[in-house]
């Protein structure tokens, strides 16, 4: 009830039915992804696996006056152009994109919650447009969004000179609080006639989701705490 107050819509159970628009708009089904859809943070795991977790660090001690101030402002945007740049700088698409690859499905094989997937499932049924919007790496949720059958991924993108190499920069804002809204308005503006268009039930776990569910037409708080 508290969240309900806080965000100004409606907040249903984690496990009820998914929802259905009440009248003949499109209806979109919007999910967060690390701690809504998975079980785990995804950003970390990754991060090690592209660049090695004693590589990673030292990359990012070479960066402790950035990183630490960053931190004590709790700057979260920073923080992950930090990390970026520390694990891809330098790296070929190529392989990035096998790993990312590789991730997603063990990602899709192991750290799925399955409620949440079952909500997901029933949006698809029902023929929703389903919908994930993260902060996570949009490198590795486009393979797991088609595993999981989403119809697009709204993410942080990873920023890829000319000669197909990563130059370790962010390509676009850090994609989380109010940002979720802005992409998901900006992909429903070009795919949808625009946000009074659709009928938006949204799916989140933390504060980095508050926006995107006090947006939502109806939002589905799956914390759990």
């Amino acid at each position: 009830e508290e969240l309900a107050e806080l965000l100004g819509c409606a907040v249903c159970h984690p496990l009820a039915s998914a929802v259905t628009g009440p009248d003949s708009r499109l209806r979109v089904a919007a999910f967060d992804v690390d701690g809504t859809i998975t079980r785990h943070d995804c950003v970390v795991p990754f991060l090690r696996r592209v660049a090695g977790t004693a590589t990673l660090g030292r990359r990012l001690v070479a960066q402790t006056p950035t990183v630490t101030a960053r931190a004590a402002r709790r700057d979260r945007d920073g923080l992950k152009a930090a990390a970026a740049a520390a694990a891809f700088a330098g790296q070929p698409r190529a392989r990035i994109e096998s790993l990312a690859s590789d991730f997603a499905r063990s990602v899709h094989t192991t750290d799925l919650r399955a409620e949440t997937i079952a909500l997901l499932d029933e949006h698809r049924r029902r023929g929703d447009t389903v919908l994930l919007i993260s902060a996570s790496f949009e490198v590795y949720l486009r393979p797991l969004g088609e595993l999981l059958g989403a119809d697009d991924v709204l993410a942080v993108r990873l920023e890829v000179g000319p000669d197909g190499i990563l130059t370790g920069r962010l390509d676009g804002a850090n994609c989380r609080g109010p940002e979720k809204v802005r992409r998901l308005h900006a992909w429903l503006d070009e795919h949808a006639g625009g946000r009074g268009s659709v009928h938006v039930s949204a799916y989140g776990d933390s504060t980095g989701d508050r926006e995107l569910l006090a947006d939502a037409d109806v939002a589905h708080w799956l914390g759990r705490g």
